[in-house]
């Protein structure tokens, strides 16, 4: 009994250590979000005068036939699933380079980490200037090289703004993956590669039985984390294009936002937002569960 009463003592103590710091998480984080996904059982508006009523499920109906929010959902997933797939492979090439005994290598490791440093809304100006058409460098550079005639309009134009966009999520989010990436491989045993060496094994032929396998559990985290990030994206997007033109980069984020602070239906986006945790809880169920069976095997 005074054992239990000492554990449950050294338990209490714990706690009260923990509040500092699970304080902020509460008020910051679960209490918002516990409110905003409360409030996509009501009809919560901005500016009315009258009190909020719960409505139950009448947004999730109306939801369910707003074609402009899943065509904004499609884009969502087109968006995360090739900024993550892109990103991961040129990580994965950069890192392996990267854990190579190269001269300069540390000047390499720190001129990767640049992206890194910066925040979105640099990010999303600075590419902005870059796809400018007239002023900006890409269109110099192309022209210089005698790829184009006229200047191109990356960002308004209705085929390449989705792109274009691309391409900046995948240059701004490689320097985290690659320094995960990184890591995984320093704890690959250089012994295991030595051998498959002896025993006549090609680079590519080690790459699969040596490096990957012991890398896989890396890549899964990396790639779900990854796959919330980008699916979440809001800032880099929203400074870039703001959802535009007519649409075609408007991801879900940005679909809810306006339909929050443009046009006040609080309620209504929050609807949205709980489908979007609901589906990405889902897909990431799914995947996770497949690559855990995979390594099982």
């Amino acid at each position: 009994m005074r054992e239990r009463r000492s554990a449950l003592g050294l338990d209490r103590d714990a706690w009260f250590l923990l509040l500092p710091a699970l304080l902020p998480i509460l008020v910051l984080s679960v209490g918002p979000l516990l409110y905003g996904l409360s409030l996509a059982f009501t009809d919560a508006q901005a500016g009315r005068t009258d009190p909020t009523r719960w409505i139950g499920v009448d947004n999730f109906a109306d939801l369910r036939y707003d074609t402009l929010f899943w065509d904004s959902f499609r884009i969502g997933l087109v968006w995360a699933v090739c900024v993550t797939a892109i990103q991961f492979a040129l990580a994965l090439g950069l890192a392996l380079l990267l854990d190579q005994n190269l001269r300069f290598r540390w000047l390499a490791r720190t001129l990767a980490l640049v992206p890194w440093a910066m925040p979105e809304v640099v990010i999303g100006i600075m590419w902005r200037l870059v796809y400018h058409q007239d002023a900006g460098v890409l269109n110099a550079t192309l022209r210089d090289l005698h790829l184009i005639t006229e200047n191109v309009n990356w960002l308004a134009d209705l085929s390449l703004a989705l792109p274009a966009v691309i391409a900046v999520g995948v240059w701004a989010g490689m320097p985290q993956t690659t320094v995960v990436l990184l890591a995984g491989l320093q704890n690959v045993p250089r012994d295991l590669h030595e051998a498959a060496a002896l025993d006549g094994a090609g680079v590519w032929r080690r790459f699969r039985a040596v490096t990957w396998p012991a890398l896989r559990p890396v890549v899964f985290s990396i790639t779900a984390l990854n796959f919330i990030w980008n699916f979440n994206s809001f800032g880099l997007v929203y400074v870039l294009t703001q959802g535009g033109p007519g649409g075609e980069t408007r991801l879900p984020t940005l679909f809810a936002y306006e339909e929050a602070f443009r046009y006040g239906q609080f309620g209504y986006a929050a609807a949205m937002g709980l489908v979007m945790i609901a589906v990405v809880a889902v897909l990431l169920t799914v995947f996770l569960r497949n690559r855990l069976t995979e390594v099982d095997r």
